[in-house]
């Protein structure tokens, strides 16, 4: 079974995952599952995106418009099944987090069993996988319980400001109380590192910088500021309404000493301590300071494409892979069925495996032949 890419926006037709397409399946690796996912750059791949949908309870501005967002189809969403059986994959590969994204992943009425489920997979040797999800926190206070019980280990909680009338001019929404409770119910959890993401804006939020992370110590949670990127479903991203890492770590630091800490590895944050510990502040800082070349991420939306970059404008589709034999193979033929299942997994790893060796040292950004990506980063996923 070959493992082919596609152009973000064509659908691969049904028939074309058992396609030999000759000069991209020569240009692949040929390993079996098992083997750990290295690119061509030396990058060993750690960490599995799983976006469970591109819906949101909210309509921030620099992800999405408030009205007219054109959804993916409920049939091309991934069913829990497939996305365990990706993810079983993935793990024996050498995938060792998943991260829970969306749109809003607790829009997802069955997202207690999704954690259960993947809370269940073991990678080499019965290491067990680490189950993250970043949500915006509306619902987490209801939810949190039976997540922690179903395996859920680390959380990332967005907001942007601590201002009402803000929260609702970003979000067009007047939910700020139930993120709120939200990050209450997270800190009260034990749940450890907690981290809360803000991107900063100019003019809009930056003037919060230091209340957000006063805010984030007084909830034992770890601040993290994102540097505004092109993602936006309309386009509209604008370079000079970004706050620069250089520009938060100056206003910080008029409140705290920063002192670097070491060690960051593929995680997107790099991070200071306040005054020496043991409290810290992260910036992921993706257009003026880029870490791709430590990057150990691969992403998975909602239906079925695999991302080897966020910015990435190539997708490969594990839809035709995962739905090539639709209901069970009839009896007396249980080898023919065995040998079917054998198949979806292979043609999972090709897949797995193709992408990840098309991945590209960077994501250009600063590139004047930069394009920004079809999807808004509602339907990539966080």
């Amino acid at each position: 079974m070959t493992a082919i890419p596609v152009t973000i926006g064509r659908r691969m037709p049904q028939s074309a995952a058992s396609v030999d397409l000759g000069a991209h399946a020569a240009a692949a690796p040929v390993a079996s599952i098992g083997a750990p996912l290295v690119d061509t750059h030396g990058r060993v791949h750690r960490d599995l995106r799983i976006s469970l949908t591109d819906r949101c309870s909210l309509r921030c501005t620099y992800c999405m418009p408030e009205q007219g967002n054109e959804w993916l189809a409920k049939t091309s969403i991934l069913t829990l099944d497939e996305i365990v059986r990706i993810a079983r994959v993935a793990a024996a590969d050498g995938i060792t987090t998943f991260r829970l994204t969306g749109g809003e992943p607790l829009l997802r009425t069955d997202i207690v069993d999704v954690v259960r489920r993947l809370s269940a997979i073991t990678g080499p040797g019965g290491r067990p996988v680490e189950i993250a999800m970043t949500t915006n926190g509306i619902r987490l206070a209801e939810l949190l319980p039976g997540l922690v019980e179903a395996g859920l280990t680390r959380l990332n909680i967005s907001i942007d400001t601590l201002r009402r009338d803000r929260f609702h001019a970003l979000t067009r929404r007047d939910r700020l109380d139930d993120v709120l409770d939200g990050i209450a119910a997270a800190g009260a959890s034990g749940l450890r590192p907690l981290k809360l993401n803000a991107v900063a804006m100019r003019d809009v939020n930056d003037d919060e910088l230091v209340d957000l992370v006063e805010f984030a110590v007084a909830h034992e949670a770890q601040m993290r500021f994102i540097e505004q990127m092109p993602l936006d479903a309309g386009h509209t991203w604008d370079r000079s309404r970004m706050v620069t890492q250089d520009e938060i770590l100056t206003a910080l630091s008029a409140r705290w000493e920063l002192t670097p800490v070491p060690g960051r590895g593929g995680a997107p944050a790099a991070r200071w301590t306040l005054d020496g510990g043991p409290h810290s502040v992260g910036v992921i800082a993706s257009v003026t300071a880029p870490f791709c070349g430590d990057c150990d991420r691969l992403r998975l939306t909602a239906d079925g494409q695999l991302r080897n970059c966020l910015f990435s404008t190539t997708e490969y589709d594990l839809l035709p892979i995962l739905r090539q034999a639709q209901g069970p193979v009839e009896e007396p033929f249980p080898p023919v069925a065995e040998l079917v299942e054998a198949g979806i997994d292979a043609g999972i790893d090709g897949m797995l495996r193709s992408c990840v060796h098309g991945k590209l040292p960077g994501h250009a950004i600063n590139d004047p032949a930069f394009l920004q990506p079809a999807r808004g980063m509602n339907a990539i996923g966080g």
